[in-house]
């Protein structure tokens, strides 16, 4: 009864007589008590949680009653994995949305190769890859679970399921009744999140990913990011949640890297 939690926070429960035995639970806002995580039947496009802080990002992420996510976490962890595969599953099987909107900042990695050719979509292709390597991914993934084929990404593309955009164009935007996820988000400003935010219409669940310590903003760092700020301003209310992500799931490689180096 000493202990407070903010709405959404999850809690690993352990048994005093066994420390082996655990479970976990979320503090619902609405009553104000701890419940136990739903059981997911199955698993988003064929992805399944690898770990504990998985488990909890799934809870949020498939919740439409939480209408703004925030997932931090080191390279590998499965942030933007997560967030697309729980997207697909309400959009194109749930039905929940009416579209899945895919964005991140144009934001170069070191040195920019300066002019690209082509027409818009050649020029910011190379920028969209790593959301087509996930979407990829995940197709594949899904495939499997099911044992049949499914859509490809450039059909879910055509059949309007999935938009893959950058944030260039966002202003002066009405998004209703959409699933927008924002990756790579700790390059953003806190006023280009705000800009965002202010975007969503009415059904609109916005999830923004990324890792403080991996910031190509010359302009932002670890705690000043809109990434940061987001979590930070949001973690009193009942319509958000945050989760951050702690262990590497991308490969033993992977993760010895982002420990190490």
């Amino acid at each position: 009864e000493d202990l407070e939690f903010s709405p959404n926070q999850f809690v690993t429960l352990v048994d005093r007589a066994n420390p082996s035995h655990t479970a976990l639970g979320r503090m619902f806002a609405s009553d104000g008590l701890l419940h136990p995580l739903k059981r997911i039947e199955q698993h988003p496009w064929g992805i399944k949680a690898r770990n504990r802080e998985q488990q909890c990002a799934l809870e949020l992420l498939l919740d439409d009653s939480i209408e703004v996510v925030t997932l931090v976490g080191k390279a590998g962890t499965g942030k933007t994995l997560l967030a697309i595969a729980a997207g697909l599953q309400q959009v194109v099987d749930d039905e929940r949305y009416h579209k899945l909107l895919v964005s991140r900042p144009v934001m170069p990695m070191g040195r920019d190769l300066g002019y690209l050719p082509g027409d818009v979509d050649e020029k910011l292709r190379p920028y969209m890859q790593p959301i087509y390597d996930n979407l990829d991914f995940i197709v594949a993934a899904n495939t499997e679970a099911r044992r049949r084929s499914s859509m490809t990404v450039g059909q879910l593309e055509e059949a309007g399921y999935i938009s893959v955009e950058p944030l260039t164009y966002i202003r002066g935007r009405s998004i209703p009744n959409q699933l927008l996820i924002v990756d790579e988000a700790q390059n953003l400003t806190p006023h280009e999140v705000k800009t965002i935010l202010t975007r969503a219409g009415d059904g609109t669940k916005v999830i923004f990913t990324g890792d403080p310590y991996q910031i190509d903003n010359p302009y932002v760092d670890a705690s000043s990011n809109g990434l940061s700020f987001l979590a930070e301003n949001f973690k009193s209310q009942a319509l958000s949640g945050h989760i951050t992500l702690v262990k590497g799931e991308r490969s033993k490689l992977a993760e010895l890297a982002s420990n190490l180096l």
